[in-house]
C-alpha cells in the first residue's frame, strides 16, 4: 500500500530541494530522518517535515508500521514563482523571481523490486 504526503508552496527553489531529496530515495524513513538531521540546510528541514507527515499518515490512517516502510518516490515539483524587483543602476529596476516548490513523498510497505 502506498501513502503520500505533500508540502505545497515551500519557499525554497526546487533545485535546492532536489539535492536533498535525491539522498533519501529508497531508504527507510527512520534512516532518512537521521540523515536529514545532520544536513544543515533549510531544504533538509522542509523534507524532514514532509517525511514525518507521510509516516504519520501511514501509521494513523492506514495502520502500517513505520519499520516496514520504504521511501518509494520523493519528487520535487516547481510551484509558482513570485516576481520581484530590485533597484538597479541609474534608477532602473532589475527583475528576479522567488521560486517555490511542491514536495511529494510516497511511502510503500512493499519491498523494492529492481
Amino acid at each position: 500500500m502506498e501513502v503520500q504526503s505533500l508540502t505545497k508552496y515551500a519557499r525554497m527553489s526546487p533545485k535546492k530541494v532536489r539535492e536533498i531529496v535525491m539522498e533519501i530515495q529508497g531508504r527507510n524513513p527512520s534512516a532518512a530522518l537521521e540523515l536529514l538531521s545532520f544536513i544543515p540546510r533549510k531544504s533538509a528541514r522542509l523534507v524532514a517535515k514532509t517525511l514525518k507527515s507521510a509516516v504519520a499518515n501511514a501509521e494513523n490512517n492506514n495502520n502500517l508500521s513505520s519499520d516496514d516502510l520504504v521511501i518509494k518516490k520523493a519528487v520535487v515539483e516547481q510551484g509558482p514563482a513570485f516576481r520581484r524587483f530590485r533597484a538597479g543602476a541609474r534608477g532602473m529596476a532589475k527583475p528576479y523571481r522567488k521560486r517555490t516548490s511542491h514536495i511529494r513523498i510516497v511511502l510503500s510497505d512493499e519491498p523494492a523490486t529492481k
